[in-house]
């Protein structure tokens, strides 16, 4: 029995088999990356594979699903860095609502390189190793109960996410949704975590992460989807 499972979301969301969760990470994973031709020809697959999700979750993938193949590839584009990328509320990135880009997020970082070199995956410089998508594919196709526990730990700053894209009527809210029902239910110290980085923010950049750069490693196409 995996460490988190007698701690997954039951009494208030659904309770998925190992495969279901992988897939919704899976799927996630994918939906939640930088949206490239390549995601949009594997639609009719993804929503497909949806059809295997028990509800909500299954509404939530095929809403945002929906949402896709209705927008174009430009708007797709444009739509998701003004989300993601231009707004420090609403990173992808797990360190960075309570590190921004300071000294001590490079020390926080190390807890996902080190959960990825104990299960023989090395990756390069080219993103960094909080990266959302990129956790959420080692949760689904590398080591499930290592992924787990990495997001299981960070789920005050999913649910953070959830809302801030919830504010902002963005259709990625329904993806944050269904990776937190994959995950324990948020208990009251989540609570006061969140309200804490809901009223801080991420910390104003100083040092950078120069200090504790990434290793030089060989980078696995399969685990970034070749993002940055």
């Amino acid at each position: 029995m995996k460490l988190l499972s007698l701690g997954r979301r039951t009494a208030t969301g659904p309770d998925l088999t190992d495969h279901q969760q992988r897939l919704v990470w899976r799927i996630t994973a994918l939906l939640l990356d930088y949206p490239t031709a390549e995601t949009c020809a594997l639609t009719d697959e993804l929503a497909a594979a949806a059809d295997e999700l028990p509800e909500p979750i299954r509404t939530y993938v095929t809403d945002f699903i929906r949402y896709f193949r209705e927008t174009n590839a430009t708007d797709r584009a444009t739509r998701y860095v003004e989300t993601f990328d231009m707004r420090r509320r609403a990173s992808l990135h797990l360190t960075y609502y309570a590190y921004g880009d300071t000294r001590k997020r490079g020390m926080a970082l190390l807890r996902f390189k080190h959960a990825y070199r104990q299960a023989d995956i090395t990756i390069g410089d080219e993103e960094l190793p909080d990266y959302l998508p990129l956790v959420l594919e080692f949760a689904a196709t590398v080591d499930q109960a290592r992924g787990e526990r990495l997001l299981a730990e960070h789920v005050p700053v999913l649910e953070l996410l959830r809302l801030s894209l919830q504010d902002s009527n963005s259709p990625y809210v329904d993806l944050l949704a269904a990776v937190l029902a994959t995950l324990p239910p948020i208990n009251t110290a989540d609570r006061r975590r969140i309200t804490e980085l809901a009223a801080d923010g991420p910390p104003e950049e100083d040092v950078g992460l120069d200090p504790f750069g990434m290793d030089p490693m060989m980078m696995d196409p399969a685990m970034t989807g070749g993002r940055r």
